[in-house]
């Protein structure tokens, strides 16, 4: 019986148990129950006492489970409450305690372009921040669109960062069809400051020749928006109106920055309209603008803003409306409270004549450093150079900052589960480069490693302070997520079933990749003082969360064979994919073995983890460790390097070609099959029984032995990569390396009926840089093959230099991969992360 049953059939039993007195008064005051009766409202009041007590321990309990699960805490086996590891931090002091990211670094990276998914956002490095934005309305097929988040719909004709020095300035243009903007940051720290100093914004706003008698695009609109996440009130500033006589248009106060005013000013003849709104979603505030502006359409037919606000506003957008082409100078000041903070001076410091000059001299030290850091100038034509600085620029330009928690699937075995199917991360935040702003805005651990190959080189304190943020994200025990998915904003960007990520599932160690590189510098005295005893601080402290890191990897990921390794997370129930993926390998639709199993061995990750036990090595001799974790590091690389071993697991001595092996047949295939409801599906058709055996397919996994330098330069397995590297039907293309060979039954072929071939057979600039890098190896080895890999390092390197320069003259864009039978671009456009690697290809910049 339910409770409130109970309490339903004791009122009744009480209603009836009363009959009326012999004066036949029927009131309920006159009513005296006979002793039987009484009896039976005794035992009433017990039932409702216990009913009572049933339901305070229900709401106790319910309690309880909430606090627990808010909380995301379990009952162990002695009945205390614990955090599941999963979620625990790794219990170590955080990297970004480090003095040298505090003080004058820490605020010097306050304020920048952190909204990488945006055409042009601003934010603070802190969790809940004051944000800046820019929207547009743009004209496509003769009607008018909003323009905001970057997204491939808008068809924009190029944007991107043409300079941007990852710290106080950047360059920006964009083009809408046949209105173009350009759009420029400039920070600035000056006497009277607030913490993080102030910013300005100069948009120019032009229209091509070829559409000055679109009426359209006559007027240009821009919307500039200053929101505030913590919800704190924004304050308009008197009369807007009359931009000509007052250029503060808000003001507010954060105990971050002090009180602050937002300003606008320009010679240009301009229209100012505004709206403010009272909302904790920020990441629609898109829609917003679009309701505000469409009700204002209906009623008066007018593009423009109603000039009113909701209550205590956390955010305020002003519509800038002028006749094309015109400029504005828009201008955050912080610290405005302190009477010696000098507004006006440094308003007119960060506008007009003034503000041009600090940008041109911004341009000319972006120049500067650039040749500095790359050395290409007698290496490049113009056309290639403009590419080079692209790349930079975009990778330093597309740096975000993230705050939240990831979305982690249950462990195994967890008595935590709920209506939900995860479980949350703590709250950490996240400073991190990017793969793509328009379809990738957020941080990939894989990718990572490759984007500060770039990074280290321009700006080694933001490439540790990058690195150091990865590597807080820990847990105890040694897992870092593969997809960083924080915050409302970069949630906003994926799709749901994507957002939970997998705690037995790892990604490519490649933040070894940089550390090589930092270890290899310090070596070679390429640091200063300065910036080798930061290298070597940081490294000091990260030391205990790399080892953790490695053993994480060498037990999770570890085969059955010593010495060997698999990518955990493959589907060995799938019925819809031609081959399983591997996600966790990064090479997502790569061909593995076709039938997942414990027995595979995965050439990649065996070569990715001899790499990271060198490391690991080379780290515990800086720092002359106790001799026991030198000694595990050393035989694991030891073991790793060995290369009879290596070829006994791994090689088929006929084909000259290293493989995977697993449980594999060749004859699978998709087939059409009718499904109960009468529709047709692709599903995976299996027409012979696996074996154990080597996985046969040629592509960028068989070249991993020779990425890591593993081959013995004199050894005939080495003629036997260059032959297969230099073939036309393996991996030669004009353009650069296919992903995969021709000759793989596997390639270009779907994996899925919406699935089309991704690593199979298209180029990819990552793993070609990791070629050259070795053929630069080699080319400089005492060896018999060194001449034939100098003259294949040399056409190669050509091949893909002319090719991605090629592509981003004629569309604009990097992007993330390369057709290899025409070389045009591919997949995701403005993709500047790891593709930006051409920039180290032009300045032949290898470990």
């Amino acid at each position: 019986m339910t409770p409130g049953s109970s309490r339903r059939n004791a009122r009744s039993r009480t209603s009836s148990s009363t009959e009326p007195n012999d004066g036949g008064d029927n009131s309920f005051g006159n009513t005296k129950p006979r002793r039987r009766d009484r009896n039976k409202n005794q035992n009433s009041i017990r039932i409702l006492n216990v009913d009572i007590k049933i339901m305070l321990g229900i709401s106790v309990l319910a309690f309880f489970v909430i606090f627990l699960v808010i909380n995301n805490l379990i009952i162990n086996p002695a009945g205390k409450a614990v955090r599941p590891r999963v979620i625990t931090p790794f219990p170590s002091p955080k990297l970004m305690d480090l003095p040298q990211f505090q003080g004058k670094h820490r605020e010097s990276l306050y304020w920048g372009t952190y909204r990488p998914h945006v055409y042009f956002g601003i934010r603070a490095r802190t969790p809940r921040s004051l944000i800046a934005g820019l929207m547009w309305i743009g004209v496509k097929d003769g009607m008018y669109h909003m323009r905001h988040v970057c997204q491939d719909s808008d068809e924009l004709s190029t944007y991107g960062w043409t300079q941007h020095n990852g710290r106080d300035f950047g360059d920006q243009v964009l083009v809408d069809q046949g209105l173009k903007l350009a759009t420029s940051f400039l920070k600035s720290k000056s006497e009277g400051s607030g913490y993080g100093g102030d910013w300005a914004v100069q948009i120019d706003v032009q229209t091509d020749k070829s559409e000055r008698d679109n009426e359209m695009l006559r007027h240009g609109h821009l919307f500039f928006y200053l929101a505030d996440e913590s919800g704190h009130v924004l304050n308009l500033a008197g009369d807007t109106s009359d931009i000509d006589k007052n250029s503060h248009l808000a003001s507010g106060s954060r105990s971050d920055i002090g009180d602050w005013q937002l300003h606008l000013e320009s010679k240009d003849v301009l229209e100012l309209h505004y709206s403010g709104f009272r909302t904790p979603h920020i990441h629609n505030l898109s829609d917003l603008v679009q309701q505000n502006l469409g009700a204002q359409v209906r009623k008066f037919g007018q593009l423009l803003l109603s000039d009113s606000s909701e209550d205590s506003p956390n955010i305020l957008v002003f519509q800038i409306s002028a006749s094309i082409p015109f400029k504005a100078d828009i201008v955050f000041v912080s610290g405005t409270e302190v009477k010696t903070s000098k507004v006006e001076e440094r308003v007119s410091r960060l506008t007009g004549a003034s503000l041009r000059s600090l940008l041109q001299d911004r341009k000319t030290e972006f120049d500067i450093k650039f040749e500095r850091c790359f050395k290409v100038a007698d290496k490049l034509e113009p056309e290639s150079t403009i590419v080079g600085k692209a790349a930079i620029a975009n990778m330093l330009g597309g740096i975000g900052y993230f705050y939240g928690q990831s979305k982690i699937s249950f462990p195994e075995n967890s008595n935590l589960r709920g209506h939900d199917n995860f479980i949350s991360y703590w709250p950490a935040e996240l400073y991190t480069a990017v793969p793509s702003r328009q379809f990738f805005p957020r941080g990939f651990l894989w990718d990572e490693g490759f984007h500060q190959l770039l990074i280290w080189r321009w700006d080694i304190h933001i490439c540790l302070d990058i690195i150091g943020h990865w590597l807080d994200l820990m847990n105890i025990d040694g897992w870092i997520p593969r997809e960083q998915i924080l915050g409302s904003e970069a949630r906003s960007k994926v799709p749901e079933e994507f957002v939970v990520q997998y705690p037995s599932n790892g990604n490519p160690p490649t933040l070894f990749l940089v550390i090589r590189d930092l270890l290899d510098g310090m070596e070679k005295n390429k640091f200063t003082a300065t910036e080798r005893n930061g290298i070597t601080s940081f490294l000091e402290r990260a030391f205990v969360r790399l080892e953790a890191w490695f053993q994480w990897y060498n037990t999770t990921q570890k085969g059955k064979e010593m010495g060997s390794y698999y990518w955990h997370g493959r589907d060995n129930k799938v019925t819809r994919e031609l081959n399983p993926k591997t996600l966790s390998s990064g090479l997502d639709d790569y061909p593995r073995a076709s039938h997942p199993s414990d027995e595979e061995r995965h050439l990649d990750l065996r070569c990715w983890m001899l790499l990271a036990a060198n490391c690991m090595q080379s780290i515990t001799q800086l720092f002359k460790k106790d001799n026991k974790p030198e000694k595990e590091y050393g035989s694991t690389a030891k073991l790793l390097s060995d290369f009879d071993m290596l070829n006994q697991m791994h090689l088929d001595p006929l084909v000259g070609a290293y493989f995977d092996f697993g449980n594999h047949t060749e004859k699978v295939r998709l087939s059409w099959k009718e499904t109960r409801v009468g529709t047709r599906e692709l599903v995976r058709d299996v027409l012979e029984r696996p074996v154990s055996r080597l996985v046969p397919h040629i592509g960028y996994v068989s070249l991993f032995p020779f990425m890591g330098k593993i081959i013995p330069s004199d050894s005939w397995i080495l003629e036997k990569q260059l032959d297969l590297i230099s073939n036309n039907t393996v991996f030669w293309t004009d353009y650069g390396l296919r992903s995969l060979s021709k000759t793989s039954s596997m390639y270009m072929k779907r994996n899925t009926e919406h699935d089309p071939p991704y690593w199979r057979g298209p180029i990819w600039m990552n793993m070609n840089y990791m070629i050259l890098s070795a053929l630069y190896h080699y080319s400089k080895e005492n060896g018999p093959y060194s001449d034939r890999a100098r003259v294949i390092y040399d056409d190669l390197r050509g091949n893909l230099i002319r090719n991605v320069v090629r592509n981003y003259h004629q569309t604009g864009f990097l992007w993330e991969q390369y057709d290899q039978k025409k070389g045009k671009g591919k997949g995701a456009r403005l993709f500047t992360g790891w593709t930006s690697l051409v920039l180290l290809i032009m300045a032949e910049a290898y470990t």
